[in-house]
């Protein structure tokens, strides 16, 4: 593995294509900073990254018996490498973006509430967003049965799911973790019921932990039907049953 740094990110992927004597779709590349222009000619970033081959053959140089297609095809290889870095750099720019915007957005609703809470971890990836906040008042921030923070779930899942189309992991202190812990203890029973009967419905559950139960259900239980259903009086359960339908 060698490290690259140069002015930009297209010119780290090209050096780091040259040194390895490999195709640049043949390297396993880790961007570790992006590049800055900084503020004012001052304080600028060159990008950084890492680079090592994946195994796969390299594209071979020409030799004199090479006809002109062979010079065609390595011309279309070198095209799309490079469609495949401005893909990528593109790609990069945008996660940073939406996790700038993200942070912007969060920080401002936690100024905007009463209790001394900070946002101390954001993660941004092609489904998912992961958001911790921690701080002296996070016991006031969950609230009483946790009402505070199912609220400010709903809250961000609507804005980040409507704007960006990702799902929402809210972790306050060790609130979600806690309650992971206490679904897969209820959930032992629940397993036991399926594997001896085929099927089962949990107990009315609450907010995250209807969402806890149906991910564990249904990474454990891929080939059944595992869905929530609503009761008439508002309250949702998980079912399992013996079939799966197309739909789901």
């Amino acid at each position: 593995m060698i490290e690259i740094t140069a002015n930009t990110l297209e010119e780290a992927y090209t050096k780091a294509s040259s040194e390895l004597n490999a195709s640049i779709v043949d390297l396993d590349i880790e961007i570790i900073q992006n590049e800055s222009s900084g503020f004012l000619g001052m304080f600028a970033k060159p990008a950084i990254i890492t680079a090592s081959i994946k195994g796969a053959p390299k594209v071979k140089t020409p030799t004199k018996t090479n006809n002109i297609k062979t010079v065609k095809s390595e011309a279309a290889i070198k095209k799309e490498t490079n469609q495949k870095i401005q893909k990528n750099i593109a790609n990069e720019k945008e996660t940073n973006k939406i996790k700038y915007e993200i942070k912007e957005g969060v920080n401002k609703l936690l100024d905007a509430s009463c209790f001394n809470v900070n946002l101390v971890e954001l993660r941004v990836d092609d489904e998912d967003v992961y958001i911790k906040l921690d701080g002296e008042d996070v016991a006031l921030m969950i609230g009483k049965e946790g009402y505070r923070y199912k609220a400010l779930s709903y809250i961000l899942h609507n804005w980040i799911k409507i704007k960006y189309d990702l799902n929402i992991s809210l972790e306050i202190a060790e609130f979600l973790k806690n309650q992971e812990e206490m679904i897969q203890k209820y959930l032992i029973g629940i397993k036991e019921k399926i594997d001896n009967n085929g099927k089962a419905q949990t107990k009315p559950l609450d907010g995250i932990l209807v969402k806890i139960a149906l991910g564990e259900l249904r990474s454990v239980y891929p080939e059944k039907y595992v869905a929530i259903r609503t009761l008439r009086d508002g309250r949702k359960i998980v079912i399992v049953n013996e079939f799966k339908r197309k739909d789901t």
